[in-house]
């Protein structure tokens, strides 16, 4: 499994859309790959857990988990166990997704776990505040996401572009091994560059891609200007 070494990173999340679950998860994925393959971009996906196992079997580019819980091995039904995401190929996972919130401590706990495992941790954020305390806890990266703005089309690198450059700011003040991206509404090259731009090393979307009509095109077009 290719590990995330090189920026620009895209980081595309599939969520529960069933455009990219099971068959259309791989669909996704091998043209995830096949578009990192030409352009040489670094592209994660983040499919289910379910669709972990089969996607990492079926593809170099990396792969993430969407969600890690907080517990260790036991009695913890329907929890997301760091060890079996990690056994199943993920090397990676989003914490704190602004649709799948954590505590604090919670958060750190999951950072802690994932570097023990050499697994890269991103978290999610919502402003330049959050950014801050997430960059204390020592993630690989810290990804700034407006939750108005998610599924909105709207990118945040044009919408709030002072809320990807203060945080881009706020965390290398903090720690300067922690790497910003920026999310929400971002779905073309206009967006990917302005993300650029603004500081980020690269972006995390979902459905700007997942649900456009020809998702290896979309993706092309998000590359295209970097």
């Amino acid at each position: 499994m290719k590990p995330i070494t090189q920026t620009p990173i895209v980081i595309l999340n599939f969520k529960t859309y069933l455009e990219s679950t099971g068959q259309n998860a791989l669909k996704l994925a091998k043209a995830c790959e096949k578009v990192a393959k030409e352009t040489g971009v670094n592209i994660a996906v983040a499919p289910q857990h379910m669709d972990i196992y089969m996607l990492a079997q079926e593809v170099e580019i990396p792969v993430f988990a969407q969600h890690i819980d907080p517990v260790v091995a036991g009695g913890h039904t329907g929890s997301v166990l760091l060890e079996c995401a990690y056994e199943a190929g993920a090397v990676g996972t989003l914490i704190n997704h602004s649709e799948q919130r954590m505590k604090l401590a919670d958060i750190d706990e999951v950072i802690k776990r994932t570097s023990s495992k050499d697994m890269v941790s991103v978290v999610c954020t919502n402003n330049i505040e959050t950014s801050i305390a997430a960059a204390a806890l020592g993630p690989n990266f810290v990804a700034v996401e407006p939750p108005e703005l998610i599924g909105s089309g709207i990118p945040v690198s044009q919408a709030e572009p002072e809320v990807v450059e203060g945080t881009v700011d706020a965390v290398q003040k903090i720690d300067t091994s922690v790497n910003v991206l920026c999310g929400a509404g971002i779905s073309t090259g206009d967006d990917m560059k302005a993300a650029l731009d603004l500081g980020s090393v690269g972006v995390l979307l979902a459905s700007g891609i997942i649900l456009a009509k020809d998702p290896e095109k979309a993706l092309l077009d998000l590359v295209s200007k970097i």
